[in-house]
């Protein structure tokens, strides 16, 4: 499949800042399931590093505006290849050994009813079905519900709360896989359509669980299935926090507001 992205993060500033400095995990790599065959990252105004490629094989970029900045617009515009790898994660170059993800996080550490959820996991029968096992308990535990957590909610405050969005799918899926004993990551990008067919209009997130002779899976409860060719991958990381796709500082007080529009669309091929 052929899809196209423009994805559109405005910041407002009062009163303007200095300076804006950001670092932009905003642009995907090439591997077996996806291949960029146009991508721009573009702020008016604002100088760009060179890029790099950091350990677990996500393209990073730093970015400067000089001020006085009251109001800046991030514009994110490209166009993807995608295959159907079945979830599997593969031709993705990194350094980083997967046991790097066994690490525990304020947003993904265990609690009582993470706890609980992993008691109802019998023995598996193989490492996939495990991760399987696992997804689907998520799903089930987890009602989609836009709107009823926020950014900062941990992956057992949404447990026990009983709804959210993909982005607490992701990091309970995590929290429960590394209980287990199993690698896990959070995974952010975007997706073309829900699994009902209709359209999907923001950014989107799901986890990625090591499974022995396969390397990297991913999984998405919040549509009960692993990424297809309607995914693009843009970057990874320990949890939502750390795998965010813009972090950065401004220099000056006041209050910051961010507004955000995304719109993914087949393209013709």
């Amino acid at each position: 499949m052929r899809i196209s992205v423009r994805h559109e993060t405005t910041y407002r500033f009062d009163p303007p800042r200095a300076r804006v400095i950001q670092s932009h995990r905003l642009t995907p790599s090439a591997h077996a399931g996806q291949k960029p065959l146009s991508w721009e990252v573009r702020v008016d105004g604002a100088l760009f590093g060179s890029g790099f490629t950091d350990g677990a094989g996500d393209l990073v970029r730093t970015m400067t505006l000089d001020g006085p900045v009251s109001e800046m617009l991030i514009e994110v515009t490209g166009e993807v290849d995608t295959t159907d790898t079945v979830g599997v994660l593969r031709g993705h170059r990194e350094i980083v050994s997967p046991r790097v993800y066994l690490r525990r996080t304020r947003m993904t550490a265990p609690g009582v009813a993470l706890t609980a959820l992993s008691d109802r996991l019998g023995a598996p029968a193989t490492a996939l079905q495990h991760a399987h096992d696992m997804a689907g308990l998520v799903a089930e535990s987890v009602i989609y519900t836009p709107g009823a957590t926020d950014q900062g909610m941990t992956a057992s405050e949404v447990l026990e709360l009983g709804h959210g969005v993909c982005q607490d799918h992701a990091q309970v899926l995590i929290a429960l896989a590394r209980m287990r004993e199993t690698p896990a990551r959070y995974v952010h990008g975007y997706l073309f359509a829900d699994a009902d067919g209709s359209a999907h209009e923001a950014s989107h997130a799901w986890a990625e669980l090591w499974v022995e002779d396969l390397g990297w899976v991913g999984f998405d409860p919040a549509n009960r299935c692993c990424p297809d060719d309607r995914y693009i991958r843009v970057g990874s990381g320990l949890d939502a926090l750390d795998a965010a796709p813009i972090r950065g500082i401004s220099l000056g007080g006041g209050t910051e507001t961010m507004d955000i529009a995304v719109s993914v669309a087949a393209s013709q091929q």
